[in-house]
């Protein structure tokens, strides 16, 4: 892109002022900036001036999961179907690591965290040693995607290679960078976080997709054959990937998607709830759930929305390729936004002052025509580590790895 380029999309948007000291670069700096101009999707920032309207909700009624017990009747057939598909080639997984482990006290990627106590064990390691089991089930490698971001990519495919990819083979292992939004103040207008460089964040957990086909791995899954695509969260240590039982299940289903969920708790319990939006899949968030949803009971008795979600879904990937051709709902969130002030030093604001611009999965979810929500048994299959300490945290993710005779 030439500067009069950057100024005629600048100027469309009113963002003019973020070449305010492109004079004080030197050329690389420049074309560094100029290129992150061309990148940026600057349409959905005026967004930010009807943020009450994109939050709306439609209707909200109950959907049965799957049980355990079902599960449990039909375990041969389903983990049949599953070792067929896996086997074929296909079903593939894609891995959500673009976080950073800062909440637990390091600088290193999340996925780096060392959860052992008298040996090392990775994040990363435990999730591969979760896959090598399906491996061995089936007789077959399956694709791992591992989706990074601009602040740990890097570093997490040193480690990955320095690690041997702890026994999965490398060829089979993919790794793309998640695509970066804006930030602005509470105006729309986008912040500098250098001289030389828009303050940008990842977009979500949603535009997992969007950043893998632009990264040109679809061309890859297609080519591959890969009809189905589990993706999941870096932080759940106990989780199974490609778990036969679960593919097998959706398959035979006929869903668009398989959300792995577990029975909540408590009704205030911190997960997404699994439900029906306009009579569509969707997921409420926990600070969406209001008492009077809490409180509802199904026909037997039982709470309506008593089944969270664990960030482990299983897409059918024809359905996902229709979601390109359509816009996923923007979520803008109010953050703390390091930036640039009017003298051009840096600011670290104590309280929020602006927004984020993200796309997430729960809305990945509600554009599916077809869920089917599948039990499992949150001691085997839901450690979340997202403190260092207390509830979902190192401590509880080391009790539970030791209670399912993983040796730390």
């Amino acid at each position: 892109m030439t500067l009069a380029e950057a100024k005629q999309k600048l100027a469309q948007y009113g963002q003019e002022h973020v070449l305010k000291y492109y004079g004080e670069l030197d050329p690389a700096g420049q074309e560094a900036l100029l290129s992150q101009i061309a990148e940026t999707d600057m349409s959905i920032l005026a967004s930010c001036k009807h943020r009450e309207e994109l939050a709306q909700r439609g209707e909200i009624t109950p959907l049965a999961a799957m049980e355990l017990d079902e599960i449990r009747d039909n375990q041969k057939s389903f983990t049949s179907t599953g070792i067929g598909a896996i086997h074929d080639g296909k079903v593939g997984a894609v891995l959500l690591a673009g976080g950073m482990g800062t909440r637990l006290g390091s600088d290193n990627p999340k996925c780096m965290y060392n959860v052992g106590i008298n040996r090392e064990l990775y994040i990363f390691e435990c999730l591969v040693n979760n896959m090598m089991d399906v491996v061995r089930q089936s007789g077959s490698w399956f694709h791992l995607f591992v989706m990074t971001s601009e602040k740990n990519n890097d570093t997490t495919i040193q480690f990955m290679q320095e690690k041997k990819f702890f026994g999965y083979n490398p060829e089979f292992v993919h790794f793309f960078k998640q695509e970066m939004a804006a930030a602005t103040d509470y105006e729309g207008r986008i912040y500098l976080e250098e001289k030389g460089r828009l303050a940008t964040s990842p977009n979500g957990n949603g535009g997992w997709f969007i950043s893998m086909k632009n990264a040109g791995l679809l061309e890859l899954v297609k080519k591959e054959g890969i009809e189905w695509l589990n993706v999941f969260a870096v932080d759940n240590v106990l989780q199974r990937i490609a778990d036969p039982c679960f593919v097998g299940a959706t398959i035979q289903r006929n869903c668009d998607v398989g959300a792995k969920v577990v029975r909540k708790n408590a009704p205030d319990e911190k997960v997404g709830v699994i439900c029906l939006e306009d009579g569509r899949p969707s997921i409420v968030e926990y600070y969406d759930l209001t008492q009077e949803l809490m409180d509802a009971k199904d026909e037997k008795g039982n709470p309506a929305y008593n089944f969270g979600v664990i960030l482990n879904y299983l897409f059918r990937v024809s359905a996902l390729e229709q979601l390109l051709d359509g816009n996923l709902p923007l979520h803008i969130v109010e953050k703390k936004i390091p930036c640039l002030d009017e003298n051009g030093e840096l600011v670290k604001p104590q309280e929020p002052n602006g927004y984020k611009y993200e796309n997430l999965v729960l809305d990945m979810i509600h554009q599916m025509d077809s869920c089917l929500p599948y039990e499992v048994e949150r001691n085997r299959e839901f450690a979340p580590i997202k403190n260092k300490t207390g509830i979902d945290s190192v401590e509880s993710a080391r009790a539970l790895l030791q209670e399912n005779g993983v040796e730390l």
